[in-house]
């Protein structure tokens, strides 16, 4: 074990604990955040315009942004071609009376709405809090825009405070964990828990079947220079790092109203 880090299996409840605002732990309708989600996703739905290629990205916001948008293509008949980031946002496309075509026909796409896990001041992004990051990842770096809508306690001067999901290969994984603790070691990272996810029957597996272990890093100064670092380590499938890919981001507060920050942070408001 490296000095200094620690690997902790964490009981599947403990884990919930954890992680609060993760959907499964409550309903839609129960989440204190509720309101603030609703008005971030029905503001980014707004910006949707007929004709085009969406990504449908996952979690607690994306459910209302899926739902906006439906009854925006009933209301409005609008003609989308969808893709849904997971199989669990196809579900809800789904029973919204969507039709997401098939991942093997994302090429490229017109604009991707996804939510955070968390967003700094250079709209830098920690995502993967729901498994899907490396599905969003594709979806995203296909897209020729991003757009994040969140409430607006996701918003963070600085990464680091949710903990950063690593989607590794099943192989040998330990072996890569290990050499994982060493590198952020040697990036000044101390303290570090890491946590293999679990899911109901064992470790949780990705869509892709791979595992994801979660790290306690608690601040991160430099987003893009460690998932540059981390995703070069054999094993390491992707990083829920989101460097540099976020044209603009909505937040939603408590009263319904919305605040926008674009990437080059010009347009506020």
């Amino acid at each position: 074990m490296v000095a200094g880090l620690t690997l902790k299996f964490v009981a599947f409840a403990d884990y919930k604990r954890r992680v609060t605002d993760r959907e499964s732990v409550m309903t839609h309708d129960e989440d204190p955040n509720r309101d603030a989600k609703i008005a971030a996703a029905e503001h980014g739905a707004g910006l949707v315009e007929d004709g085009m290629r969406l990504g449908l990205g996952t979690g607690s916001t994306s459910y209302w942004l899926v739902k906006a948008i439906a009854r925006r293509m009933r209301e409005e008949s609008l003609r989308l071609d969808l893709f849904a980031t997971s199989d669990k946002c196809e579900a809800i496309a789904r029973a919204e009376g969507l039709h997401p075509i098939h991942s093997d026909e994302l090429e490229s796409l017109d604009l991707t709405i996804d939510g955070a896990d968390e967003c700094d001041s250079n709209l830098n992004l920690i995502k993967g809090g729901g498994g899907a990051l490396l599905t969003e990842k594709i979806a995203a770096v296909n897209s020729g825009r991003l757009i994040v809508v969140a409430d607006s306690s996701k918003r963070k001067e600085t990464l680091g405070s949710y903990p950063l999901p690593v989607e590794v290969a099943g192989f040998a994984w330990k072996s890569t964990n290990a050499r994982v603790l060493e590198s952020l070691e040697s990036r000044g990272f101390t303290g570090v828990e890491a946590a293999l996810r679990s899911g109901t029957d064992g470790p949780f597996v990705t869509q892709e079947g791979n595992l994801i272990v979660d790290y306690s890093l608690r601040r991160i100064e430099d987003p893009g220079g460690l998932h540059r670092h981390l995703v070069s380590i054999v094993g390491v499938v992707e990083t829920g790092i989101f460097a540099g890919m976020c044209d603009l981001a909505i937040f939603g507060d408590k009263d319904g109203t919305v605040r926008t920050v674009s990437a080059d942070r010009s347009k506020e408001s």
